[in-house]
């Protein structure tokens, strides 16, 4: 049957629940969160003079924990306003309310009879058919479901979602002893559709797959860290993003987190694990029980392996803690050959094979843990997961790897790692021994465009599932279907008469090969194919156009270059626009300046949920000048109605682009004007690619007419100008902003107004473009300008003069 999740209940309000619950909402769903009464008013309730009869009372504990939520930083909503989703109550009043949810998610404290006793309760209210999941981090389902009925069993699993639910893209699915198969397939692909997960299906073992794996890493991490004695700073330079591993690398992941979770898991599985192997490894070395037995389990008590200390004058000093003495000292800025050898290898996969080969404390540091972890995965099969595949996508999406366990293990090559593994005592399973000695030298490998696993069961290679569904260019680089590239960008061939742009400089900032790249690609559909994609697999869509070529011609007062270089940028960014066949741009995570334009331009956008979109040229002393400034004057023109406000809807514009405002969401992207209604949003970042190709050919097959270029733009000329100028000068009496500040938003403000025109007046795009080039132009010669270039160039930060 068909099924459609229109409501969702969670029950329990705590940081997971609220979390889950903003989730929910994010995509539109309405929510009903619930929580316990509480037993006895606090103080502030005393004073009012109410009692635990009043509703106020009743739902407190809900809505203080979803305000907290709110407050809370990252943001758990897409756009604030989607909070409007989410109804609060408390179990004892509103819990007869789930007859007409669609979907009941249990959230409670991590305790079976707490669980079992809501489910009781539950069981009276819930209608069949409807699902009913826990958000449990390792309590088996079998025991869950001992005591329930047969339809509650049917339609129970567990749906284990990682911290915080809208960034970790991690969804464990865990099947109990007689869920539905038709369950499961629906949940799977429920959270990878529309939640935006990596769905993993698991097995009902203790700690699942992520955990299992990720607190073993990092427990075992711990041990080899002490054996070294090695120091908190040394440690998270070498695990943080060198290896693609998340910045907060492996102390600060542990202090944000919390100490007192990550230990909890590793004392129930040395607990429960009796049979494994490495069972040794969870328990504690002295460089943890210390800080667990003192209460020093990070941020949430004010000191773990990091202490923020803040002094009398307001200054803040980050000390970090000295795993010898137990001490607080300065916080230390370690240096390794390995890391400064490997400084210039921009890809991820070939600095990992250098870093691990290196001879030094970082290399001996990397073969111990890389090691100590593929003999450890190797032995989890089957026991957690049949495919290994499983297991590296849990990690990854779990603990933000970019690449999992056995995917390392190939970069390092299988072979010539289990020879240097088994120098070292650390023995692969004999199903790593049996698949090389059948000639396979690979856990993955590429074949006819598809990306496959290897079957330990059949000794085969067999196609991951659900990937067919998905474009990934590292499959294309391996079904060889790169038709063009460059130092910068290469162009791919997507299939179905549809190619593909990605830039792969250093932040994809789009500098003269991405400029080239993009003109060859445009070139290329309009002769052969029905449309062009442009997008990418880096950590950031684009962080802009290249400032260090810009800084060079600034000062050398080489201004002709630089009018060159921004005459160049603006043209290929209209070429983009006024192509004759359909363009799609798909950014994620950051696309800023230049890559802000370049999306701005293209015929359609398709933006994953993650999209922190803005233009931000003001941070460096300058305006944007790729046909930003003109895009947003033109958008302007074209959204007023008659008996709009029409100053105050440019304003805001101005006001975006003057503080350099960038979206914290998709969502938000769209109410500041970056995307329109023909743009579009893909929750699953592994499916904008192939969102966007689909784009391509609906814009295609809808019969794409080659569009003309406006000559009626509207603008105010003096009247908006006085308002601009009104402002700034308000703005810099008030010393809310400086006097280059000013200088720069003036020349943004005579642009957005279309010069010095008495009345209002129809323009060309062109016409804005050249305003644009002109008083970008004019502001690389000014010092200060080039004072902020250089902060952002070399010391990687805004500098306000």
């Amino acid at each position: 049957m068909k099924r459609t999740i229109k409501k969702v209940a969670i029950l329990g309000s705590g940081v997971m629940g609220s979390r889950i619950a903003c989730h929910f909402a994010n995509i539109g769903v309405q929510v009903l969160l619930l929580d316990i009464v509480p037993f006895e008013l606090n103080e502030d309730e005393q004073k009012k003079g109410l009692s635990l009869s009043d509703k106020s009372v009743r739902n407190r504990l809900v809505n203080t924990a979803l305000q907290n939520t709110l407050k809370s930083k990252p943001a758990s909503l897409y756009d604030a306003s989607h909070v409007s989703r989410i109804t609060t109550g408390n179990f004892d009043d509103d819990l007869p309310k789930i007859k007409d949810y669609d979907w009941v998610i249990e959230v409670v404290v991590e305790k079976l009879d707490i669980k079992k006793s809501l489910f009781d309760k539950v069981e009276q209210y819930r209608k069949p058919g409807s699902l009913i999941t826990s958000n449990t981090s390792g309590i088996p389902m079998q025991l869950m479901c001992e005591g329930r009925s047969e339809d509650f069993q049917a339609y129970f699993a567990g749906t284990h979602f990682f911290n915080p639910p809208r960034y970790l893209r991690l969804l464990e699915i865990i099947p109990g002893p007689k869920t539905k198969p038709e369950i499961v397939d629906f949940l799977m692909d429920y959270g990878d559709r529309y939640l935006g997960k990596e769905t993993v299906l698991c097995k009902d073992t203790p700690a699942f797959i992520a955990n299992r794996i990720g607190v073993y890493a990092i427990i075992s991490g711990m041990h080899a860290i002490e054996k070294m004695g090695m120091g908190v700073s040394e440690v998270d330079k070498l695990t943080g993003t060198v290896i693609g591993r998340a910045k907060s690398a492996t102390f600060r992941t542990m202090d944000v987190v919390g100490l007192d979770t990550t230990v909890n898991v590793a004392n129930n599985l040395y607990k429960t694990l009796t049979h494994d192997e490495s069972r040794d490894k969870f328990q504690l070395p002295n460089i943890v029980k210390v800080l667990y037995d003192n209460k020093w389990w990070g941020d949430k008590t004010g000191q773990g392996y990091f202490k923020m200390i803040r002094h009398k004058d307001g200054s803040k000093e980050l000390k970090e803690l000295d795993l010898k003495t137990f001490e607080y000292k300065d916080a230390e800025k370690p240096k390794f050959k390995a890391l400064e050898a490997s400084k210039e290898i921009d890809d991820l996969k070939k600095r990992i094979k250098f870093l691990v080969n290196f001879d030094d404390r970082a290399g001996e540091f990397y073969r111990a843990s890389f090691y100590d972890l593929f003999k450890y995965v190797s032995h989890r099969i089957p026991e957690i997961a049949d495919e290994l595949y499983r297991i590296d996508q849990a990690v990854s999406a779990g603990f933000g790897w970019e690449l999992g366990p056995f995917e390392t293990w190939d970069v390092l090559g299988v072979k010539e790692t289990v020879e240097k593994m088994e120098a070292a005592g650390e023995k692969a399973a004999a199903w790593v021994h049996e698949m090389l000695a059948a000639g396979h030298s690979s856990f993955y490998k590429v074949d006819g465009g598809v990306r496959k696993y290897y079957d330990i069961p059949s000794k085969s290679y067999k196609a991951i599932p659900g990937t067919d569904e998905f474009i990934l260019l590292d499959t294309l680089k391996g079904a060889d279907k790169k038709i063009w590239g460059n130092a910068g960008a290469s162009i791919y061939d997507m299939g179905d008469d549809v190619i593909g742009l990605e830039f792969h400089t250093k932040m994809n900032a789009l500098g003269q090969e991405v400029i080239e790249g993009i003109n060859t690609a445009i070139n290329m559909a309009e002769k052969s194919y029905k449309g062009l994609v442009i997008g990418n697999e880096g950590a950031n869509f684009s962080a802009g156009a290249n400032l260090a070529m810009l800084f060079m011609f600034a000062g050398d007062q080489e201004f002709d270059e630089i009018n060159l270089m921004i005459a160049g940028f603006q043209n290929t960014m209209m070429r983009a626009r006024y192509s004759s066949i359909p363009v799609v741009v798909a950014p994620h995570n950051m696309a800023l300046g230049g890559g802000c334009e370049l999306s701005l331009h293209a015929d359609a956008i398709q933006a994953h949920a993650e999209l922190y979109m803005g233009l931000v040229e003001f941070g460096v002393g300058l305006i944007p000048a790729g046909g930003g400034t003109k895009e947003m004057t033109l958008r302007f023109s074209n959204e007023i109605k008659s008996g709009d406000v029409e100053l105050n809807r440019l304003q805001e514009y101005f006001m975006n682009i003057a503080t350099a405002k960038v979206s914290m969401s998709a969502a938000e992207a769209r109410g500041l004007g970056y995307l329109q209604a023909k743009d579009s949003i893909t929750l699953n970042r592994k499916r904008v690619l192939a969102d966007a190709k689909a784009k391509v050919l609906a814009l295609y097959e809808s019969g794409y007419t080659q569009p003309v270029q406006q000559t009626d733009v509207k603008v105010l000329g003096k009247s908006s100008l006085a308002l601009f100028e009104a402002g700034i000068t308000g703005m810099l009496y008030g010393k809310y902003i400086s006097e280059h500040d000013a200088k720069i938003a003036r020349k943004l403000a005579w642009v957005m107004s279309g010069g010095d025109l008495s009345s209002p007046t129809e323009v060309s795009e062109q016409y804005l473009l050249d305003l644009e080039r002109e008083a970008f132009l004019s502001l690389t010669g000014e010092k200060k300008t080039l004072e902020r270039i250089h902060s952002i160039l070399f010391k990687g930060k805004p500098l306000r003069n």
